[in-house]
């Protein structure tokens, strides 16, 4: 039914409407995309010289958004609007986009319409149909192995006809921004795509975006301002390089970190959550860290170096307990930490998918296996490693541990315990060896601790929970059942810091 009345003051923006290519190339809500300019200097939209790229257009926002806050700001210095839109949008905003859907779209944002020069563009200057929106065909760079040696796609899969896109983003493959519009740029923002498919087991997929900041960063711009998943901060494939240089870079002024799934990108599952920063040329200094949650700043802001750890810790809150942890001296020696003895992946040699028998019937030394869905049986002489750990007692983890909730507390599966003659497939990890059931029981009620599953959780982004979530968990002695409290007192825990482990991780009964 159509209401006899229009809904007043109703304005939708097109832009928060728009459905996302996929979870690795996602449209920037709008909101987000002002409070990312917001972090800019004013003055910068109140100069007719400043200029900005967007190296990966997919919905136009970021560059609307500047052109509308440029429209404003050089009101009275250009009084006439026409002449200043024109000025604008020819000299001032440039855009690469991904595709040339996403050209269509971004200019139909920026220009009012997919042909810049086309009879409802809202300037008359241009002469092309891309206008300053381009998409320059661009190569993948195929390897020996078959993929691109710049973003790790399939030949196979990309490999197309000139009728078809290939997806070789201009940014990342060897196109110069400021030799296409025969400009520098002052200011570069965007939202890159995110992963691409590597051609490995299952859904296996390489980052890219970390390759747009790196070819963003090479370009000097006096700042730069992109949003990315948070992964980065703990771990992803092939991105430790790219965070211990990022974590060292004293040009990082801002991060604003939005941990709580679905928080910064509505209906977009990006587990760890998204983030966005601002890199600043002259900055040399402290960098701003800031939670979001549910929208809202969360807690205090943080001034602090980033390199302090090799990962990035998130929550500033955080900070002062992992310090207090890391400073604690037992018997006048620093504690070693738990990822020195927990086990790598496929302890015993066995994939996930790796079923034995049912039972040990006719099995020559039958082991009993822990898999992903069963307890089957092996023969001691099947198994591909660590022979000798058959025979210890065993405190298993599973390797991965998440679930679609938009906000994780759980960080760590319950421990199970196996005993002499058990092993386990890939779907665990061995997480301690022990020479009786005892030690074993005080180890499992130590990792279901709220303490250790805290520290876990500083360095685990995703549902992977592998080595080295571990390595900020300290290796007690195990003469005792540890509890909380016990535990919160041998590192003096203020009751401060105690309630914000508490309000983050739940209770293991």
């Amino acid at each position: 039914m159509i209401p006899e009345q229009p809904l007043a003051g109703h304005n939708p923006d097109i832009l928060t409407c728009l459905a996302n290519l996929s979870a690795d190339e996602v449209f920037t809500p709008p909101k987000l995309a002002s409070a990312m300019l917001d972090l800019l200097p004013p003055e910068l939209f109140q100069s007719p010289e400043t200029t900005f790229l967007d190296p990966c257009c997919k919905s136009g926002v970021f560059l609307r958004e500047i052109a509308r806050r440029l429209n404003e700001g050089l009101r009275d210095q250009m009084p006439d609007e026409q002449a200043r839109v024109d000025h604008i949008l020819t000299r001032q905003v440039f855009g690469l986009a991904t595709s040339e859907l996403t050209g269509a779209i971004s200019r139909r944002s920026v220009y009012c319409s997919k042909k810049a020069n086309g009879k409802y563009s809202i300037s008359a200057s241009f002469k092309t149909v891309e206008g300053n929106i381009r998409l320059p065909k661009a190569q993948h760079s195929w390897g020996q192995n078959g993929r691109c040696e710049v973003c790790g796609a399939v030949r196979l899969e990309l490999e197309r006809d000139e009728s078809r896109e290939t997806y070789a983003y201009p940014f990342i493959h060897g196109i110069d921004p400021e030799k296409v519009f025969n400009m520098q740029f002052d200011v570069i923002i965007g939202n890159p795509p995110y992963q691409l498919n590597d051609g490995g087991h299952g859904a296996s997929a390489s980052p890219i975006y970390h390759k747009f900041i790196e070819s963003a960063k090479s370009l000097s711009p006096r700042f730069l301002c992109m949003v990315t998943p948070s992964r980065w901060f703990t771990g992803g494939k092939g991105l430790d390089e790219f965070r211990s240089t990022m974590l060292k870079d004293r040009r990082l002024k801002v991060i604003v970190d939005f941990p709580k799934l679905y928080d910064g990108f509505p209906g977009v599952k990006i587990r760890g959550g998204i983030s966005y920063f601002l890199w600043e040329l002259t900055h040399n200094g402290p960098c701003s860290v800031r939670t979001m949650w549910d929208g809202k700043p969360l807690g205090e802001v943080g001034i602090r170096y980033l390199d302090a750890y090799d990962v990035l810790v998130r929550r500033n809150e955080a900070v002062t307990i992992l310090e207090k942890v890391q400073a604690f001296r037992f018997d006048e020696e620093q504690e070693t930490t738990l990822d020195k003895s927990v086990s790598s992946g496929k302890p015993f040699g066995f994939r996930t998918f790796f079923h034995g028998r049912s039972t040990p019937a006719g099995l020559n030394d039958p082991v009993k296996l822990h898999g992903s869905q069963r307890t089957s049986w092996v023969g001691r002489s099947e198994i591909l490693r660590n022979v000798s750990w058959v025979d210890d007692w065993k405190v298993l983890m599973t390797a991965v541990q998440g679930t679609s909730a938009a906000v994780e507390t759980m960080f760590l599966s319950r421990p199970k315990i196996a005993g002499p003659g058990e092993a386990c497939t890939e779907t665990y990890i061995v997480a301690g060896r022990f020479d009786s059931q005892e030690q074993a029981e005080c180890f499992a009620a130590y990792l279901k601790t709220r303490f250790v599953r805290f520290l876990v959780s500083l360095r685990k982004a995703t549902q992977h929970a592998t080595r080295e979530v571990y390595s900020f968990v300290p290796s007690v002695p195990l003469d005792r059942e540890w509890s909380d409290e016990a535990l919160y007192t041998r590192y003096d825990l203020s009751e401060g810091e105690i309630a914000f482990i508490e309000s983050t991780v739940g209770p293991m009964e």
